[in-house]
């Protein structure tokens, strides 16, 4: 059986969570050998393959308890592919296919893959300082603290800037104070990470936004587009578009036979621990299985799993409001949830992760 926490420590950190800003994988038995080869939605199509839950040979009762939960917890939008295929596509609250929904911090996982892209082009390498894109002065630190601070930092919350401040998204140049050397301390401070988007416009010498839409939104068959919320960028798309790219990374950066993220050192890297300090973090993506996390808005480190029963090799885009982006490559499974705040108003993970992938679990067990 697969480590979990203790019940009355899963409690505490709920609770904390509430009030805050030798596995056991699962071998699904394929009626048929083609399911198991990858399926890719067409660009620029509305059109998707689907398989049903019989066809799987999933526990059909367990789909209303699914959605029964997902509805009571505000989702607006709610998918399941197996391979690629969609197995569950449901809308909720309002809610509908055309919709474009805010993905908040779920959407770090596009910039992460999109460095990785400007990377790949050689326009700019992640272990540089980031006033080599930047320019110099861009925080109010010294020359020295402003040359250790590298782009792996802001991939890795890790810049040691002062997040102590009134606006933990502020990226003007006197919001940007010293607070620990680079590397030295995690902490999940939203102005590091949205300089990125600057990080990456001053390697590729053009916006953010062109070049993200050029070199992965419409080679993927996307919609959407970034929206500036005070200091923060949000993208918004509908939910399609965020299985699409959780489908992009299920296949370690292919698009069926187009190679979008073809640096699997980085791809990898990406997407399993990025330093020593937060074992459940990669490159803007959580990870699950590992035996510590931290958490958004603490300083602490707390034992256990992010989602005790989720699945060991779950890498994640999580958000405000409980957006969720799940990739299983164990079980070639993107799973995506979109919607309002499920009662938590967390900034990414929360309890609401483990009590939906119980609900999960009965569905495809």
């Amino acid at each position: 059986m697969k480590n979990k926490m203790t019940p009355l420590v899963f409690l505490i950190l709920g609770f904390i969570f509430s009030c805050s800003d030798d596995s056991n994988e699962l071998f699904i038995e394929e009626p048929n050998p083609d399911q198991n080869s990858m399926y890719f939605p067409p660009i620029n199509s509305e059109e998707w393959e689907t398989i049903t839950i019989a066809d799987l040979g999933w526990n059909a009762d367990a789909a209303a308890p699914l959605y029964n939960f997902l509805e009571e917890k505000d989702t607006k939008a709610f998918i399941i592919l197996k391979n690629g295929k969609i197995v569950i596509e449901k809308y909720f609250n309002g809610g509908s296919a055309s919709d474009n929904n805010p993905w908040y911090s779920a959407g770090k996982t596009l910039t992460a893959f999109t460095v990785g892209i400007a990377q790949q082009e050689g326009l700019l390498n992640i272990n540089e300082p980031s006033a080599t894109y930047l320019g110099t002065q861009w925080a109010d630190i010294t020359n020295n603290q402003e040359q250790a601070i590298t782009v792996r930092n802001h991939l890795t919350m890790t810049t040691g800037l002062n997040y102590n401040v009134s606006n933990q998204n502020c990226t003007d140049f006197d919001c940007l104070t010293y607070l620990n050397e680079a590397g030295d301390f995690w902490y999940y401070h939203n102005a590091a990470y949205t300089l990125l988007t600057d990080i990456v416009a001053g390697a590729v010498n053009t916006d953010y936004s062109t070049y993200f839409d050029t070199k992965l939104k419409d080679r993927i068959g996307m919609n959407g587009t970034w929206v500036s919320l005070g200091y923060a960028n949000i993208y918004y798309s509908t939910a399609r578009s965020m299985a699409r790219f959780g489908l992009l990374n299920l296949n370690k950066g292919t698009w069926d036979t187009t190679e979008i993220l073809t640096d699997q050192n980085y791809f990898s890297e990406m997407t399993t621990t990025s330093q020593n300090l937060n074992q459940s973090y990669g490159y803007l993506w959580w990870l699950n299985g590992k035996s510590s996390f931290r958490a958004p808005a603490f300083e602490t480190e707390f034992s256990g799993e992010l989602m005790p029963d989720g699945p060991d090799d779950l890498i994640a885009g999580l958000g405000k409001d409980d957006q969720k982006l799940y990739v299983v490559p164990s079980q070639n499974l993107v799973i995506v949830r979109m919607g309002g705040d499920t009662g938590e108003a967390l900034l990414g993970p929360s309890s609401f992760d483990n009590e939906l992938w119980i609900r999960i679990n009965a569905l495809i067990d």
